[in-house]
């Protein structure tokens, strides 16, 4: 890559195609951290849109410089794995063995992250079916949660 390339002003066409993916990317992201802000979860609105801007940021920026598939693909790699680290601290075992939280969280921003790779590789319709599932996973059947049905 040329430091000639690092310095330039993109077409407007292309601007607008990535300005695109990063606002669907933010709400997507922001539709999943919402629900986690409603139930009262750290990792909420502003995480889940930070980590889906992220992500497509990340597949974003080798595709517009010219790198090679080979090399995209090695990121999006990096990215699964590293974002699990985030996820990693979101999870909080308790005195009692058996009580674990945060693993739900831990798995939205995992997601989170997988919708920002595919909305950065330019797949818009995928990452926004996979919102809606997951928005209907932690929303609407969170009362069959086992943990919300022993509290009740």
């Amino acid at each position: 890559m040329e430091l000639d390339n690092l310095f330039y002003l993109p077409d407007p066409s292309q601007m607008v195609r990535v300005m695109v993916r990063l606002t669907v990317s933010a709400a997507l992201g922001g539709l999943l951290g919402a629900e986690r802000e409603r139930a009262g979860k750290a990792a909420g609105l502003r995480t889940h849109m930070l980590v889906a801007l992220g992500s497509t940021t990340f597949v974003l920026f080798p595709s517009e410089a010219g790198m090679s598939l080979g090399d995209l693909s090695r990121v999006i790699q990096g990215v699964a794995t590293g974002i699990g680290f985030i996820g990693a601290g979101t999870i909080l075992k308790r005195q009692d063995a058996a009580q674990v939280e945060g693993l739900t969280t831990a798995a939205g921003i995992w997601f989170t992250a997988a919708i920002g790779l595919a909305v950065g590789a330019g797949q818009l319709w995928l990452p926004v079916v996979g919102a809606v599932y997951a928005w209907i996973v932690l929303g609407a059947l969170k009362r069959f949660d086992k943990d919300d049905v022993n509290r009740a």
